[in-house]
């Protein structure tokens, strides 16, 4: 399987300690299976930090998905489940991971589902209302890998600028 990661500049190797801890899935390294995706996060990340865009193909081993790796997938689609999960990931108050999957693939938390997660967070909606709210929107798929092991299933094929 092809996977793109959107950056700033060349990453000749991947370093998870790089990685920031309040992200959707937590402090990993982040790939998306749609190309479009990674040109726009590699356009708004060079805007915002400087740099090139770039975006980095890599393949995917699908092997991990049936290896002895920790793998969480959630559906395409949000549920309950994958907000509490990403809320619970970016909540500054964790000062500590909350979990230890090596792999995750779910919905890539986007500007609308920020939005939500701050309207439950200040109880406007339950979890359940957001999720049905977020339930029809199509959101892209984002590919999490936090330990060097799940990293051993990805190959890098070609870096461009975007």
């Amino acid at each position: 399987m092809i996977l793109y990661h959107g950056t700033n500049e060349d990453i000749k190797r991947i370093d998870l300690k790089k990685g920031l801890r309040h992200k959707d899935f937590g402090k990993g390294f982040y790939l998306t299976s749609d190309r479009n995706t990674a040109i726009r996060m590699a356009q708004k990340r060079a805007r915002l930090f400087g740099g090139q865009a770039t975006l980095i193909t890599y393949e995917f081993d699908e092997k991990a998905l049936t290896s002895d790796l920790k793998v969480k997938v959630f559906p395409e689609k949000a549920c309950v489940e994958w907000l509490l999960f990403v809320d619970a990931n970016r909540d500054r108050k964790n000062t500590e991971p909350i979990h230890d999957y090596d792999i995750i693939i779910g919905p890539i938390a986007n500007d609308g589902v920020v939005l939500q997660l701050t309207n439950y967070r200040e109880g406007i909606y339950s979890p359940e209302q957001v999720a049905a709210l977020l339930q029809d929107r199509f959101l892209d798929q984002q590919y999490y890998f936090g330990t060097e092991r799940a990293l051993s299933f990805l190959s890098k094929t070609n870096t461009e600028p975007v």
